[in-house]
Formats: C-alpha cells, structure tokens, sequence
C-alpha cells in the first residue's frame, strides 16, 4: 500500500488510479464501488461470489438457479495479489537505499537551537547635551524609543527612554531577562556584561549599545561610556566588552561609523585572514551604518530609525511608506499609533501585517542568502531571526538616507528586492481603510487572505512549469508561512505535497526552509482531509533524513512512555508495511550496547525497567519471526541483530545447550559423513562456534580455557575445544576466574531467540538468509556455505546448481537436525600437521565476534562482502533497517505523476477473460469420447530425478516442470523450445510439491511450493534469466510427534486469496497473499497427517482434505467450528494422493483417489457415502488430475500406466507407450496436470520426460 497512490485521488493534478483491486481492509465502504474500467473491488466480488454458497448443505435448488448469473464471476476471479510497490523489486535484491539523501540531510538540520537568555540595553544619550565630534541640523531628529527626549524632563525622559526600549525587545523575546544601564560608567558596563553572562550560561546575550550621547568610535573600534560625574568620556575597547559577554553573543550598535566596531571585531578574532564567518565564535553584530557615515538627521526619521527599523518594524515601515505615497495627503500618520491588535496575534490587524511582513522577509533573505546561512540567522534563535528579518528593512529604509547598515555575517542587498513590492501593497491596502478600521474596531477587513491567496497561486504556476533544472520557487517561505492559516492551510499543504513528490532536491529545499516543526506539530490535527496529506508530506521529509539514528534520548523516552505497548498491537495489523514499520519502531528501543557511557536519562531510568520493557519487545518481536511477508521478517532479524549486540553473552550459552547434546548423534553419523566427504560431491555447510559461556552448578558461570585436538577422531578430539564440550565453554569477560554477570531474562527468552535466529538463516528469502546468518555471526555462530558448481542444463538454458544433502546427520535427533530442514551440517577445524584422514572434519573455532578478513573474503564464505564495514569493527555486523531503506528509494521518487497503465491492463484482462470463458464454454458442453494416446508434444527435461510436478499455462503453449532437487524448467511446447530454467533455492531437501499459478488473469506468478513447507513465488519465470523472487515464506511450522519429515502438501485459491497448508502437522494453515499473514489455524482433527488438500475455485470457503488414513474431511472456513463433515472413503489404510473438487459449481462434490488405486466420487451434502467407486489401478497410484471444467479426471500409476475417466466411471483412454517405433512404454507416472481451459493433459514421468497429451476431438496442434 504506497501513500503516494492514496495521495493521488486528493491533490494531484495527473490521471493515475489507484489499485482498486488490491484492498487491504474488507469492511471499506469506499471499496465497495466499481472503477470507470468496470473492475468492481474485491469485498463486492468476494462477498457475490460467496453469496451461492449459502445452505451448500441444503437443497441447493436456489443457488444453482442463482448461478447462471454469477458463472463468470465465479469463474474468472478478480481477486488480485502480491502487486503492491514492495513486490515490484527482486525479494533477493538489496533493500533500496537513498544515498544523496543522507548527503543532503546535515544542511537543513540544525546542529542545535539557541535561545537569547538575557538582553542588556546600554544607552548613552546624555540629554541636552550634544557630543563634540557631532554638528546636528535644525530641525534635528531626536525621538528616541518613539519618545521625545525634550518632552519632559532630562532624567525622566532618559528612564522612560530605557523603559520603553525594553518593552520593543520584549515583544520579540518575552522570556528573556532585561537589564538596562542608562548613561553608564565603564564599571557598571562591565558589572552588567559579567551578570548577563552568569545568569544567561550558554545561552546568547544581546548587547544594544546606543551611543547618541556620546562621540563616534574610535578609529580602534572603542566605544564612549561616562565617568561617574559626566564630566569625562570614557572609551571601552572592544576586547574587554567581548571578554566579558564572550560567547554566544549578538551586538547592536546604534551609533554613527558603527563599521569601526564590526572592523574591531574582525581584526580581534581575524575573522578576515581565516576566511571565518564567525563559525568558530557564536558572534553576531548589526551596526548601523558604514565607516564614514553619520546617523540620518532628518525629522521624518527617529533619531533611533535603525534602533526603531529593529524593534518596532511594522510601525516603522508604515510610518516611511506613508511619507512617501500619495496616502500622505488624505491619512492622518498619527493614526498609524492606533492601529489596533498585538504584532503576536494574527486575528488582529497589527497581527496580520506583521504576519505579511515575516513572510516577505524571510523569501527575500531564503532567496538571496546561502542556506546554511539563513538556517543559522533565521531559524537558530527566535530573537536573532527576527533582528535579521527587521534588518532587512532598516537597510531599506536608511538607505534611502544615504546610511548602509552593516551586519557580520555579511548580507548582500536586499533593499531593491521585488518582494518588497508585495509589502507596500498590503501597506496601501492597510492605510487606505485604517480610518475606517481606527473609527470602527469591529469592521471585518482581511489584508493578508488576498496577499497569500496570490502568493500561493504563484507557486501553483512554477510547480506548473518549473523543474529541478529551474530556480527554486521563491514563495516556498510563504507557504510556510500560510501553513499556519486555517483558511489556506489545506491548499497551501495540496501544493507543498506536489513540490515534494518533485524529488529529494525539493525536500531538501523545503526543509532548509524550516517546514519540519510546522509539519511536526500540524500532525496532531485531527482532521482527516489533513492527515492523509500531512502523512504523505511526513514520508517525503522521512526518506531523506532518518531522524532516530543514533538519538538515544529519544529511545529512553520511548521506553519510559510504553511506546511499546502502543506498537505491539500494530504487528498484527492487515498491512505488512505497516508491521514491519511497528517492528521497526520497537527494534530501535532495544539497547545495542554499545558504548559503556550512559547519558542522564538512562541513569534516571530504572535497570529493572528497562529490562521488563525490553523483554515485553523481544517477545513482541518474537511472535512474529514467522510472519507472511519478507518485508517484516527482515526487519525482526534487524532487531535480533540488535539484541544480540546487548545480549550476546547469555544468547551464546542459549545456543551451545543445542550442540551438547549432539555429541552421540555426531558419533553414530561419522562413516556416511566421511563417505560424502571422499567423494568430493556434497556441499557442506559449516557452523563455527566462537567462544561459548556455560553455567556452572554454582550461581556464577566458570570460565575455562579452551582447547583444540588435532585428531579429530578421538573422543577429546571431539569434546575438547568444541561447541559440544565443557572445556569449549568460555566466558568473554574474566575475572579472576569468575564471571560477574547476572542473567537478564529467563532461560526461555534466549533460547526462543537462538531458534528464532536459526529459523532466519534458513529462511526461504535469500535476502532474510544473508541476515540471519549474520545475526548468528554477532553471537558468534558462522555458518560458510561451499557450493561446487553444478551441472548446466541443455544448451540456451540458464546455469543451475545443486548439491546432495548430508545423509547422515539427518538422523540425528537434536534441535538443529530436526528443524535445519535444508541446510546439511558438519563441524571443521583448520587442518594441523601432520594432516590426517579426517572422518568428522572437526570444529573450528572463531576466538572473537569479528570476522577475519581471509575468513569473510574467502570463496566459500557464506556471508555477503557488504555485511563487513571498512572497519571491521561490531558495529559494522548491525544490519539496516530494510523497511526504512525500501520505503527511502519509494517515497523518494515521484508518486503523483506517474504513468497511468490501467487501461493497458484492463484490456488484456479482458482479452484472457474472454478466451476463457469461450473455452469454459467448450469444455463444458463437448463431448469428449477419447483421449488420444499420441501426445501432442513431448519434452526431455534433463532431470536427473525425474519430474516431479508439472503445470499448464492457461494463456500460452507452456508447461513449467520441476524436479526433487527444486530444479525448474519452462518449455513452449509447441515450438520446442526451452524458455527458462533456474533453482528454486540453493537448499533443496524433498523437492517441491506443487506448482500454481498466481493472479492467472493478469500476469500472472508462479507459486512453488517446497515439501518442507517453503513457499516462493516467482514472477517473469518464463523469461530467461530474468526470474525475480517476489515473496518467501514457511507456510507450516513444527512437526508431528514422531514426524521426520514435514511433507508439505499445499493449494491455492485466488478466489480469496488464501493458501492453504498442512502436512505432518495437526493443522491446516490459511495464509492470505493479499495481506501476506497467517490468519487462521484450522485444527485437522485427525491423529494422521495430510497427504493432499483441495480448494474450490469457484466458492471461496471451501475446503477438502485427504489424510494417510485414507479419510477425508471438509471444512467452511467462514465457520467458527470449521470442521463441516469427516469421512472414510477409502477402506484401504493407504494415503490420499490426490483429492479435488469436481468441475462446475456445485460445491459438495468431490473426487478423491488413494495410493491403494482406488478412486472415490461423494456427495459431501448428500451423503458421507460415496457413489462411485473406480478401481483404476492396483496398489500403484501415484498421481490424479481433475480438469477444472470438462467432466474428465486422468489417474497415473507407477506402473507406466495413465488412464482417463469421465465423471460417470466411464474409461476415455489408456496411455502405455511413447509414440516411437519401438514403442517404449512411458515411465512411472510421477505427475498429471490439465489445462485449465482446454482439454490438454500434461504427463510427467520419473524418467524427466513430460508429455501433453489432446483428446481425438480436437486437432492436433
């Protein structure tokens, strides 16, 4: 389920449609309805389909009636399966990784947030008294702080002055503490300075400095303070100020040639020869104007216009734009003071402007500056950000009085921008009705929704045309900006999501924006139209940056919160993206271990916490490490991977209790293992112990040193220095003998966690293989795999490979050799002089966690090159998180615009759709008087074991054979010629039990079950080499008592979507596809196991199974007590072989044949009685085929023999010989398979030939 799909029907612009037809939640009222093509959902077709199955076991006269209507429904399922993105790569590919993202990310994340603790005002105005170095004009600008100086009395003035200061800066950082120093001495600066310091720690300190009063600086960069009777001038050198604030620290100067103090600066730390911008001192300065320049002296200005540009901006930007506009002549300025409202509050009129204004200045300065820049000065420190943005306008304003503000960092000018003509419009509209608005405050007037509104259109015209090669859009700040307006937001957001799905280049640009907290917080919204867009915003921002890595903080938080208990119920849910996010998620609150420092927040978190937590994950996790879906088995063996980091110790000794008692069976399996290892031809998988840890009798383990023999026949030769013995048991941390190291979970958690890790490194997927041979490599157990290189098939066929299983230790009744299935084992050690005949090859072992480079670069390595990092260091072994990695490459591309091919897909559906209905029609109604026994094509597969199963492609001349060693070929038979041919999996044990065909209608994939319940699916199987593994799983788990072997017997139902499983086990399992999870265990109720199984194609809850009792049972798994009927047809105690429903509608009939030859027909509704019996052969069947709608069924013996019945008993056909002219009898029948369509019937042998074969109505091809 991609959340770009979703994405599409909200806010894109393009025309793709969304996969109806792979739902996810049955009970979705949008499902429900059809799509323009016709394809109506799958519930609907489910439910429609199930509908004539109601009161099967009645009389049945309604349904049958009902369905003529519903027959090509019934027919041709709609149910379509494993399409999602995840299938669309290889499933033995590595996950995908976005590598330029992880590039990308540092720039837009900030190192970390600053906050201005403490702000001193320093004014020096000296009232009344003009500075010797300063001639002022007359009239001579003089408000101060919007506070004329002469209205009142000097000391008065003065304290109002400072007084109304502090409350401009206030308004931008109220938090912050004030001190102000009025006309100072050089010690009250300094005590003000040190006790800013002291109070602010690392915090930033602001030093306003206004040297009105005071001469200009010196040409040293000193500035003026007072001796304590004002009758001196003191200078302060720039050294001792910046001595006592230190840093992170940020100046303001207001003051004329307020340069020379920057210039101080820069010389101080030389800031000029190291090409530094201040990195390595936090330090900020604004400086009013250049070297050579005076203070504006205008009386259209304030005296402090730089002071006032900084502190009060909207007034004083209001106040210049009217002076210069025609507005002058009809608005009052005055009126400009009464304008009513909070500059914090956008519902007011002050609010809205001052909203306006910090979105025209942070475009402009997004625009001009660097990045990294902008980051640091627009979104480091909330004071600092918007001194920087009131920056941009005092350099505007005051350069229209000939002054140039100087800043360190250094802007380029901005003054001339053409965002600031998008400011004076809202200037004009907001003075041309603030009479009105002054008159009467209850007037509704709205300056910013026709300012964003034609913003917001802007950017929609560049995502119309713009491009990664283009300018960025310049607006990006401004639908930041709109994002906190309800009234825009949802269009603002609309718009954001198109930019991002543009690619990782327009993450990034819209993070080093500063999107992600606006984002982070609107995800609590509880509207839904909201969070469907804000979720897919998230996974854009997500795929470039993994924000949890490393953050321990974070993971103790989550534990202390029971994040836990809030992702567990998620591993059940439908979506496999979805759990294996949830196990994700609670992976990453598991302790590595790493590192023996620990952070605050972990000593405050209680030990005997922390392990209640982690061992409620571990067994959370370990539930499901036998789920459906790859996509989550490989994020449990991640989070394996990661507990064993943090437990390693105690899972050692967990997995040496399984090799102790291995020690007699090794024994007894010595001469069949030596006789495969002489002649050269097994492949052999090595498992290598590093040092193991034992428990002693005692309450501590005791370490011993280990030793190795080098004759490996001798019983110390096996005990001594082996995964087995008590000397090979070791403690990786000593102390003085004894081991101090107290056992965290119970013995169980552990060992369930060492079965669970084995399970992973024979999982059917490769890719999950890899991964937990490498989660046993972390606990110290190596599993090197040397395959000899196999013969090649005929001539254009691909390479396979194959290898013989180790006899011998197959009897073994251990742990391992019960469930290692196929994966044969022996023990090795490095050969010692002098070399001896080595009938067990001995036990080798690894003396610490990290591989050795010749160990892991050698050629029979089982472990991939990329699992080592550069370093070879443990923290190179942690695997990658494969949901993260997948769901980077995914949400990385672009999800909006992608081709629509629904229509392409459509019509060929409707053409298979059409072929087969024509050809139903024809099975069902043409007589069939014989079936020819001249095969129309016969085929040699090069089988060295012959051909075990077999199948028929409904759509093309292809029939796809497979042998026991899981070797499978596709051949044209009406050409002759060999498609493709490939392994099934490097590990074969008892070959494989069925072929299926998945989403048949569609394109289709081929299912291929193993006997040992493995079960892959593979799509382009019939292109040569280009055979990709979509999915894996094991489909059944555990044994019989008793049971050697699991003898998987399994059938496929696309009607539902459900695969059924079972075997040497007491259940049926009923997995579906759609949501790759095992959502039922239905109990056989049968002491024996099941030999075949059989699921209606056409009613969607039925299901049939044969036992080796020869008995039958039918089930409704729609019913809470499944179990419908059981019977006993066959009176013979020999195993079911082959069992199916029979052709048509009618789900109670049922065709069933036993190995003892007999073939049995029954009425499930009727009757538990069958009635008809064929004896077809005699102690030797071995094989039946029921066409799915002509009324044939083919029976095969091992006796060379197939024979081909009609529905009533009637013998249509006899096959005996191959078609030569010798006339070779045919061999052992080892498999039949019909076309489901037409009446062809495929005829596998054990001597790898398969043969298909017409009946004498049809013309040979």
């Amino acid at each position: 389920m991609a959340l770009g799909d979703l994405m599409v029907s909200r806010f894109s612009q393009s025309s793709v449609s969304l996969a109806s037809n792979h739902r996810y939640d049955e009970e979705d009222d949008d499902c429900v309805s059809s799509t323009a093509h016709g394809d109506s959902s799958v519930p609907s077709r489910r439910k429609d389909s199930e509908a004539t199955t109601s009161n099967i076991y009645g009389n049945g006269t309604e349904e049958r009636d009902a369905t003529a209507t519903a027959t090509s429904m019934a027919y041709l399922p709609q149910t379509i399966v494993l399409r999602e993105v995840r299938h669309n790569a290889s499933e033995a590919s590595a996950p995908l990784g976005t590598s330029d993202g992880i590039a990308l990310a540092p720039k837009w994340r900030l190192k970390e947030r600053m906050k201005t603790g403490c702000v001193a005002l320093v004014l020096c105005l000296n009232i009344t008294v003009d500075p010797p170095d300063v001639i002022k004009i007359s009239p001579c600008a003089r408000i101060e702080a919007w506070i004329d100086p002469f209205s009142m009395a000097p000391p008065k003035a003065l304290e109002a002055i400072g007084k109304n200061l502090s409350t401009q800066y206030e308004r931008w950082q109220p938090r912050a503490r004030y001190k102000v120093q009025l006309d100072p001495t050089l010690d009250e600066v300094r005590k003000l300075c040190l006790t800013c310091r002291k109070y602010a720690k690392t915090e930033r300190v602001l030093f306003h400095y206004n040297g009105h009063g005071v001469p200009k600086p010196t040409a040293n960069g000193e500035i003026w303070v007072f001796n304590k009777h004002y009758t001196q001038y003191i200078p302060l050198p720039i050294s001792e100020l910046d001595s006592w604030l230190k840093t992170p620290s940020i100046y303001v100067f207001d003051c004329s040639a307020a340069r020379m103090i920057l210039n101080a600066f820069a010389e101080l730390h030389d800031w000029g020869s190291s090409g530094s911008s201040g990195s390595s001192r936090d330090c900020i300065l604004l400086a009013a104007c250049d070297v050579h320049e005076t203070l504006p002296q205008s009386v259209e200005f304030p005296a402090d216009v730089f002071t006032a540009c900084l502190t009060t901006p909207i007034k004083m930007a209001l106040k210049w734009f009217c002076r210069r506009s025609l507005l002058k002549e009809i608005i009052d300025e005055s009126l400009i003071d009464m304008i009513p409202g909070r500059q914090n509050d956008r519902k007011t009129l002050l609010g809205e402007l001052n909203w306006i204004f910090t979105a025209v200045t942070d475009t402009i300065a997004w625009n001009v500056l660097p990045h990294e820049l902008f980051q640091r000065l627009f979104r480091q420190d909330l004071l600092v950000a918007s001194l920087f943005r009131n920056f941009l306008l005092a350099e505007r304003i005051m350069r229209s009085a000939n002054c140039n503000p100087i800043s360190h960092p250094m802007l380029p000018p901005t003054h001339q921008h053409h965002m600031w003509d998008a400011w004076d419009m809202a200037a004009e509209i907001c003075l041309s009705r603030l009479p009105q608005l002054v008159r009467d405050p209850n007037t509704e007037f709205e300056v910013s929704k026709s300012f964003f509104t034609d913003q917001l259109t802007a950017f929609e015209v560049w995502l119309d045309h713009g491009s990664e090669h283009k300018k960025p859009p310049e607006q990006l700040p401004i639908v930041l900006q709109v994002l906190l307006s309800q009234c825009h937001r949802y269009r603002a957001l609309v718009l954001l999501g198109r930019f991002l799905d543009m690619g990782s280049w327009a993450v990034d640009q819209a993070l080093s924006v500063g999107i992600f907290p606006y984002v982070l917080k609107l995800l609590q919204t509880t509207t839904n139209e909201l969070r469907q867009i804000l979720v897919f915003i998230w996974t854009k921002i997500l795929a470039l940056d993994k924000l949890w890595e490393d953050f321990t903080e974070a993971q103790i938080m989550g534990r202390e919160a029971n994040a836990f208990k809030k992702l567990a119920p998620l591993l059940s849910e439908p979506q496999p993206e979805v759990r294996a996010a949830a196990v994700f998620a609670l992976g990453t609150l598991l302790d590595i271990g790493f590192g023996s420092s620990k952070s605050s927040l972990e000593n405050e978190f209680d030990d005997d916490e922390k392990i209640r937590a982690e061992e409620a994950i571990i067994k959370n996790l370990l539930d499901v490490v036998s789920d459906g879906s790859p996509l989550v088995r490989s994020e449990v063996a991640v989070a394996l991977a990661r507990f064993a980091f943090g437990h390693k110790k105690h899972l050692k000794l967990a997995a040496a209790s399984y090799w102790k008692p291995q020690s007699s069976s090794l024994l007894t399996s010595l001469p069949s293992i030596a006789k495969l290892h002489e002649a050269g031809n097994a492949t052999i998988v090595s498992l290598h112990m590093s040092p193991l840890t034992r428990a002693s009798t005692e309450s501590q383990p005791v370490a011993r040193e280990a030793r190795i023999s080098s004759s490996p026949l001798s019983s110390s030769g096996l005990m001594h220095g082996s995964p087995l013995s008590d000397d090979g048991i070791m403690h990786d941390s000593v102390s003085n003998g004894a081991v101090h190291q107290q056992r965290l979970f119970d013995n169980a958690v552990y060992s369930h966690c060492v079965r669970s890790m084995f399970a992973l490194a024979k999982d059917p997927s490769p890719r999950i293989a890899s991964l937990g041979r490498r989660v046993l490599s972390i606990i110290g157990i190596e599993q090197v795999v040397a395959k000899p290189s196999k013969t090649t098939g005929r001539l254009g066929e691909a390479a396979t490979t194959s290898n013989t299983p180790l006899a011998g230790l197959s009897r073994s009744s251990s742990w391992f050799d019960m469930h290692a299935g196929n994966m044969p084992l022996s023990f090795r050690t490095p050969p010692v002089s002098p070399p001896r005949t080595n009938y067990l090859p001995g036990l080798r072992r690894v003396c610490s966690l990290e591989f050795r480079p010749h160990l892991s670069g050698s050629p029979d390595s089982g472990l991939a090159d990329s699992f080592l990092g550069a370093s070879g260091s443990e923290r190179s072994l942690l695997p990658l998180s494969t949901i993260y990695n997948w769901s980077c490459g995914h949400f990385s591309k672009p999800l909006l615009s992608e081709a629509d091919d629904s229509q392409e897909i459509d019509t060929r559906r409707e053409e298979k759709e059409k072929f087969a209905l024509e050809h139903i029609a024809k099975c069902q109604h043409s007589s069939i008087s014989k079936l020819n026994n001249n095969p129309i094509a016969n085929w040699d597969t090069r089988f060295e074991t012959g051909t075990k199963t077999a199948l028929l492609h409904p759509f093309s001349p292809i029939v796809v054979a497979a042998d026991e060693n899981e070797r499978i070929r596709v051949w044209n038979y009406e050409e002759g010629t060999l498609l493709n041919g490939f392994d099934n999996h490097d590990f074969p044990d008892k070959g494989i039990s069925k072929l299926c065909l998945v989403n048949e209608l569609d394109d289709s994939l081929l299912l291929v079950a193993s006997c040992d319940g493995s079960v892959r699916i593979w799509k382009n199987y019939a292109t040569k080499g280009k055979q990709k593994l979509v999915t894996g799983f094991s489909s059944i788990q555990g044994h019989k008592p008793g049971a050697r072997d699991l003898n998987a017997v399994v059938d496929w139902q696309q009607q539902s979507g459900c695969l059924y499983a079972s075997g040497e086990v007491s259940t049926v399992s009923l997995w579906d596809l759609e949501k790759e999870q095992l959502i039922r265990s239905i109990p056989s109720e049968s002491e024996c196991g099941v030999t075949a199984l059989s699921a209606s194609q056409v009613h969607g809850s039925q299901l049939v199974a044969g036992f080796a009792d020869g008995s039958l049972r039918l089930y409704d798994v729609r019913s809470p007590e499944p179990l419908v009927l059981a019977t006993r047809p066959h009176q013979k105690v020999e195993r079911v072989v082959g069992l199916s429903f029979q052709p048509g509608l009618d789900p109670s009939k049922v065709v069933s044949a036993s190995q003892a030859g007999d073939i049995q027909f029954l009425d499930l509704r009727t009757s538990r009685d069958t009635y008809l019996t064929i004896d077809a052969h005699r102690g030797s069947l071995t094989a039946l085929a029921v066409h799915r709608h002509a009324p044939i069924i083919a029976s095969g013996s091992a006796k060379q023999l197939i024979k081909v019945f009609s529905l009533e008993g009637e013998q249509l056909g006899r096959i005996l010989y191959y078609p030569s002219f010798m006339g070779q009898k045919i061999g052992s029948v080892s498999c039949l398979a019909f076309h489901p369509y037409q009446v062809l019937l495929a005829a596998g042998t054990v001597d790898s030939l398969v043969s298909v074969y017409t009946h004498d109505n049809s013309q040979a091809r």
